[in-house]
């Protein structure tokens, strides 16, 4: 284990790493993912960028749920593991990131050269005119066209809606657009169906092609959106490391598997290499990390 950790801490020492992020980092600051050890099983067919924009009453169930499961994604900050991504960035070591995550937690710790390459939850488009305003700013309007309307949350998605009854789901009201007057709103992020623009998609290309490394953290890389920057990268001969707690789709590509929570392992990779060592007893161990044989 030890001779894993001074791998990875010898390639990020090295500089020019660009991060990799999925569902698996926010964990930690209360957002479940899908597939992780605190995954949330989906109990409803995931939102379709064909269904929001084609059904209104798919569209109406997707703002009911999104409005109240808004509110755990608007209360999230940044865990240790953001925070530490940050501080590798800060010392120069880090280049870019590209997360998967539409929760804004990489900006809000102060990375920067951040790619959300699926959006962002917390601003809200105009289908017709193209016109963004902020999630804050839609959520003080659905709150004034639904007085009282409240439920019990439970189960809340990653993307950040929740399970609700059609009951519910039938009283609530949608607004459109401020600006048109009449324009569809959607949440600025990419959903199923819908493709992530392709400029987004060069620049993590190009971020990618220009690494010394790459470091996926948190993401099984089920889905081809984050896999392929994966594939490119080996296919460099850039060094892959995953460190994500279970399997991922990509660990055939990795130079290095690490297995352990990254709210541990990544404070201890920053203060290994962007500080000076903590205190004696001051560390946290690390659980798991299993070299990958290539």
């Amino acid at each position: 284990m030890t001779e894993t950790i001074d791998a990875l801490a010898g390639l990020v020492a090295a500089g020019g790493v660009v991060v990799l992020s999925g569902a698996g980092l926010s964990t930690e600051s209360g957002i479940p993912d899908y597939r992780g050890p605190t995954g949330a099983a989906r109990r409803h067919t995931p939102m379709t960028y064909q269904m929001f924009t084609g059904e209104p009453a798919a569209r109406r169930r997707y703002w009911a749920r999104s409005h109240l499961g808004w509110r755990m994604i608007a209360r999230a900050v940044p865990n240790d593991g953001h925070r530490a991504v940050a501080r590798l960035q800060a010392a120069g070591l880090v280049d870019g990131v590209i997360t998967q995550n539409v929760d804004g937690l990489h900006t809000a710790a102060g990375s920067r050269q951040v790619v959300e390459l699926h959006g962002r939850l917390d601003e809200v488009v105009c289908l017709r005119c193209g016109d963004r305003t902020s999630r804050e700013q839609l959520d003080r309007r659905l709150v004034a066209a639904n007085p009282g309307f409240d439920a019990t949350v439970g189960v809340v998605n990653p993307d950040g809606d929740v399970e609700l009854d059609d009951d519910r789901v039938a009283g609530f009201r949608m607004v459109d657009c401020t600006c048109c007057g009449a324009g569809m709103l959607k949440p600025d992020v990419v959903f199923f169906g819908e493709t992530v623009p392709t400029d987004r998609v060069s620049r993590c290309f190009a971020m990618v092609g220009q690494a010394r490394s790459l470091l996926v953290l948190g993401s099984s890389l089920t889905v081809l959106s984050g896999r392929r920057f994966v594939a490119r990268a080996a296919k460099s001969g850039i060094p892959v490391v995953i460190a994500n707690q279970g399997a991922t789709r990509g660990d055939g590509y990795a130079t290095l598997r690490v297995d352990a929570p990254l709210g541990r392992v990544l404070p201890e990779l920053a203060d290994r290499v962007a500080a000076p060592p903590p205190p004696v007893g001051g560390s946290a161990t690390v659980a798991a990390a299993t070299p990958v044989a290539r």
